[in-house]
């Protein structure tokens, strides 16, 4: 039977853990500390897809820059119809493209859409309202002033901002900038990363598989997800669970880095070196979420060598991921995205969150933030994948998304539930 410890020999009591953060708080954090990159560069429209804009794109023009047409038919004066003439003689044909002389009186124009309307003409017929025959149109239909006509700068004003800064580029919007002549932009300059992979278990696909190893999957989905966002991707591969080689590989990666991202190593294994190795070479200032899957994230800098410069100053931001795929995937997914972009200078960083009904039954809650994998159904409804695992990398294919389950609540089937969609995460 052990001996009761005395009070003034009693190793003292561990310092309580700090509580863990909600995903809201570990969120606002990570942006707050997320400034827009200095330094730009302007590059052709063609290749601007997904960069952010530096600066306000003005247009220099009307769009359309004339009256046009928006039907296949006759440009008329409507005042020639009213007057009761039902049959016109067509005096000229404007195809799109080339430019109209002046609508003589009592005459008609034979028109096509997109074509500029001509002078003197104002409104269009389209051409199942008429019937021509041997150079003249008959009209079944009396139009009114400015019918079928898209009026000069209906869609955009001259002078006016079209593509505010911080706007990130979809293909709409190249094509928006392109309407009003730009051919080329001002745009955030890349993000850089470095990211690297710790644990002794991993092995690359190709490669022998040893005894208790695993094939590195996060270095396939983390680099991907960072070249789908645009960024200047540094791989360091895998480092293996050392003290030392991991701080010094985050001192080389520090000096040429926006940001440092790795997975696996945050947690408080004696094998876990990228949290101390941190500490060491800089600071954590967040570690511990709410969530499920996920609880592991750690949010820091990284020290850069004296006499370095860059614009972020004298330190590169750090995220460490957790090691399951899973875990690493969607805290990727709900902190990481987010960051990068805030740092590309975008305006706008959160997915948008639909309302949709849950066609599943689960009664099991937990006391942190639930991310669920989940698919919609035929029937609009919400499917749960079956294995809810952090290792089971297979959900995030087959699912279509992310059901956001605050903690503590079971769903019941029929009820609503927000789910963001992977297509509002991957990109």
């Amino acid at each position: 039977m052990s001996t009761p410890t005395s009070p003034s020999s009693a190793a003292p009591a561990p310092a309580p853990r700090a509580p863990m953060l909600s995903t809201a708080d570990a969120l606002a954090t990570l942006l707050a500390a997320a400034k827009s990159l200095a330094g730009t560069e302007t590059i052709s429209t063609f290749d601007a897809l997904n960069r952010v804009l530096a600066a306000d794109v003005v247009s220099p023009l009307d769009v359309p820059p004339m009256n046009t047409s928006a039907m296949d038919g006759y440009a008329v004066r409507v005042a020639d119809l009213a007057q009761g003439s039902r049959h016109l003689p067509v005096s000229q044909r404007i195809p799109a493209g080339h430019a109209p002389q002046p609508l003589v009186a009592g005459t008609a124009a034979r028109i096509f859409t997109g074509a500029t309307v001509p002078p003197g003409a104002d409104a269009v017929v389209m051409q199942e309202q008429t019937e021509a025959a041997e150079g003249a149109v008959t009209f079944l239909h009396t139009p009114k002033v400015g019918e079928w006509i898209t009026a000069q700068g209906a869609d955009i004003r001259k002078d006016t901002v079209i593509l505010p800064a911080g706007t990130r580029l979809t293909p709409a919007a190249l094509g928006l900038a392109a309407s009003v002549g730009c051919a080329a932009l001002t745009v955030v300059r890349r993000v850089k990363v470095a990211v690297f992979f710790t644990g002794d278990e991993l092995t690359m696909p190709g490669e022998p598989l040893k005894p208790g190893a695993i094939y590195n999957s996060n270095r396939f989905t983390l680099t991907g997800l960072l070249r789908n966002l645009g960024c200047e991707v540094t791989d360091y591969g895998i480092v293996p669970d050392q003290l030392e080689l991991t701080r010094a590989t985050l001192r080389e990666a520090a000096a040429a880095h926006d940001l440092i991202l790795t997975s696996g190593g945050v947690s408080v294994g004696e094998e876990d070196h990228v949290r101390p190795a941190v500490e060491a070479e800089g600071r954590i200032n967040l570690w511990q979420i709410a969530m499920k899957p996920g609880k592991p994230l750690a949010f820091g800098a990284v020290r850069r060598a004296q006499g370095a410069t860059d614009a972020q100053g004298g330190e590169a931001f750090f995220i460490g991921l957790p090691g399951n795929p899973v875990s690493s995937f969607v805290t990727f997914l709900l902190f990481v995205r987010p960051f990068l972009l805030r740092l590309a200078g975008a305006t706008h960083v959160s997915p948008r969150a639909l309302s949709l009904r849950a066609d599943f039954t689960q009664t099991k809650s937990d006391r942190r933030n639930e991310f669920l994998r989940a698919r919609v159904n035929p029937a609009g409804g919400l499917d749960l994948f079956s294995n809810q695992s952090s290792a089971v990398l297979t959900s995030t294919v087959w699912g279509d998304g992310l059901i956001d389950n605050p903690p503590n609540h079971a769903i019941s089937a029929g009820e609503t539930v927000s789910f963001i969609p992977f297509t509002e995460l991957l990109y």
